[in-house]
């Protein structure tokens, strides 16, 4: 009996501090929603009030609250769209509360197209007369293109701002595959189609070396403009100094007129505290981008333009919890639907920012965006990428627009397969036996190598689905077929070098790209309304507990990215084709980083 109740004593003590935690959970979520839904609505800004711009915080296309950041103890900080962003800066142009901006410029966490728009955006507020100061500790290359256009860059006396030229690293595998005995099995069309290369090679092929060396020609080109209109130096100079290694201190920095003053923080915000009318004892009134967010508004209209965002890789099917930002073709169609359906939508701005994906996944969204244009006005804009698979979604748009910066092109079309037989049995002492009705009913299979008819036959299927691709942008770009083959091949351009080979009709952003679509259907009053529409904070709440919402995806990929570095981006499309080894795909290599 004794025994009993020690056992009934312990089972019902592990109840109650289950119970006990439970309820601390619980309350941790309806914590997060309440202070979610706090944040959702229309923000106080004080006057005197400086709009603060942390260059270091990544943009996304689609904006999503990370509620999981309010439960785990992060930063409840909420992601903000590209389009907020603009919109937010284009409004505190006459915001009487919004005295300047103030670019936190330690590092730049988004892409070239990306960073090119936000400039420009800056850019168009210094019209307004208002002031923008930038300051770090040490400013990163790709943060100071963007803090160029500050009235003024300020670095700690002992920081430094970089400034050292372009390189892009891509890590091969060959040898680890050939240390594994695994032989990749790949199939392709395009002599700069090198998105296998990594599999295939120890090394860049020269064509992929050409490509690479264009493409970064074109955009330290940019970044040479942005340090030539700060400083006043020529490009020759600036060049001539980054390639002698000549910019290293903070006094380098000064003296050659890439900063413009050597502060400590505190000094910086007694600067600011000056320029908005702060008294130097109290609290300078800075607003984030998500506060200011919530006081974005437009007019009233029964006209309504569609800003379709397309964004990650594109895959079939629809999106799994883990998924991440992908473009699920199921669940893309129906919001392309939505939008057709719709009446008060009278044209859409399909904003792509992808490196492609499943062949097949591609030209079942391009079919839907086709019969979406044959009822509205269809204008794309162009992200930091815009190819392959996510220059086929685009190519038959009205008009198409890139930022000069803008990665696109990479018109052709690769299949990998792995045949691990020798792995199995070599290194691991495992075998395969089977037996079959026909001689490739187990075509496909990973325990053994292709026949020669078989390598014929994926082949040609490649082959066919590379002339799909290019007679689909001969179509839409009223381009001949031989041509379309001479600028394919798998090049990857930039904007600026895409609109000269007529991939695109124009350079401009999502702003250009409006104006170009309101002007197609007729209208010059409207409302812009996204899509996909963001979930509510409630929704997201409950998908969150059901497991089936982003951010448990977000946790795993900041917690992987933390361990692989560098290396995320490539163990990112690894990861990609190998769960999904028997397609066709429509990529970039390997997303390789261009910094």
């Amino acid at each position: 009996m004794k025994g009993f109740w020690k056992y009934f004593l312990a089972s019902l003590l592990a109840i109650v501090v289950s119970g006990i935690l439970l309820m601390f959970i619980f309350f941790g979520f309806m914590g997060a929603l309440a202070s979610s839904v706090t944040s959702s609505q229309v923000a106080v800004i004080k006057s005197n009030s400086i709009l603060e711009i942390d260059l270091s915080k990544p943009i996304s296309e689609i904006p999503q609250a990370n509620i999981l950041s309010a439960i785990t103890g992060g930063a409840p900080a909420a992601e903000v769209g590209l389009f907020e962003v603009l919109s937010a800066i284009e409004m505190a142009k006459t915001d009487e509360h919004i005295k300047g901006i103030f670019l936190k410029a330690g590092g730049n966490s988004n892409g070239w197209a990306t960073s090119q728009q936000l400039r420009k955006a800056l850019e168009s507020f210094k019209s307004s007369g208002k002031f923008i100061y930038a300051y770090a500790d040490g400013i990163t290359q790709k943060a100071y293109y963007v803090a160029s256009v500050a009235d003024s860059v300020f670095i700690n006396p002992v920081g430094n701002v970089e400034l050292k030229g372009l390189s892009t690293n891509i890590m091969f595998y060959k040898g680890l595959l050939d240390k594994l005995e695994v032989q990749p099995e790949i199939f392709y069309c395009g002599k700069f189609k090198s998105a296998t290369e990594p599999l295939r090679a120890y090394k860049m092929t020269d064509e992929n070396r050409t490509q690479i060396s264009a493409y970064q020609n074109d955009l330290w080109a940019e970044m040479v403009g942005v340090v030539v209109q700060h400083t006043g130096m020529d490009s020759t100079t600036v060049d001539s100094l980054v390639n002698a290694g000549a910019i290293q201190t903070s006094a380098d920095a000064i003296q050659y007129k890439l900063a413009d003053g050597l502060k400590y923080q505190d000094e910086v915000e007694q600067l600011l505290k000056a320029k908005s009318g702060i008294d130097a004892d109290k609290e300078l009134n800075f607003a984030s981008l998500s506060d200011y967010k919530s006081r974005l508004s437009q007019k009233p209209s029964s006209n309504h333009i569609a800003l379709l965002i397309a964004e990650g890789s594109i895959i079939d099917g629809k999106a799994g919890a883990n998924s991440g930002s992908v473009i699920a073709s199921d669940d893309f169609i129906k919001e392309i639907r939505r939008v057709r359906d719709d009446e008060s939508i009278k044209a859409v701005v399909l904003r792509v920012n992808s490196p492609g994906g499943s062949a097949l996944a591609s030209e079942n969204i391009l079919r839907e965006l086709q019969l979406l244009k044959a009822k509205k006005k269809l204008v794309t804009s162009m992200g930091d990428y815009a190819a392959s698979g996510g220059y086929y979604i685009a190519c038959q748009s009205d008009s198409v627009f890139a930022m000069p910066n803008t990665i696109t092109g990479s018109i052709g079309v690769f299949g990998v397969m792995m045949n691990t037989e020798k792995l199995f049995n070599n290194k691991l002492g495992i075998t395969f036996d089977v037996e079959k009705t026909a001689p490739m009913a187990d075509m496909g299979d990973m325990n053994r190598p292709f026949t020669e008819r078989e390598r014929q036959i994926i082949q040609h299927g490649v082959d066919t689905i590379y002339s799909t691709f290019k007679s689909r942008v001969a179509a839409g770009r009223k381009l001949d077929i031989a041509y379309v083959d001479s600028v394919g091949q798998g090049r990857v351009w930039t904007g600026k070098a895409a609109l000269n080979l007529h991939l695109v009709d124009g350079l401009g952003g999502m702003d250009r790209a409006i104006k170009a679509a309101a002007s197609l259907a007729g209208i010059s009053e409207y409302r812009v309304v996204t899509f996909p529409k963001p979930t509510s904070d409630i929704e997201r709440l409950l998908k969150m507990v059901n497991g089936k919402d982003a951010n448990s995806a977000l946790l795993t990929k900041q917690l992987v990215q933390n361990e692989l570095g560098f290396s995320f981006d490539a163990y990112q499309q690894f990861k990609l084709l190998m769960n999904n080894r028997n397609q066709v795909w429509m990529m970039l290599p390997f997303l390789p980083e261009t910094k």
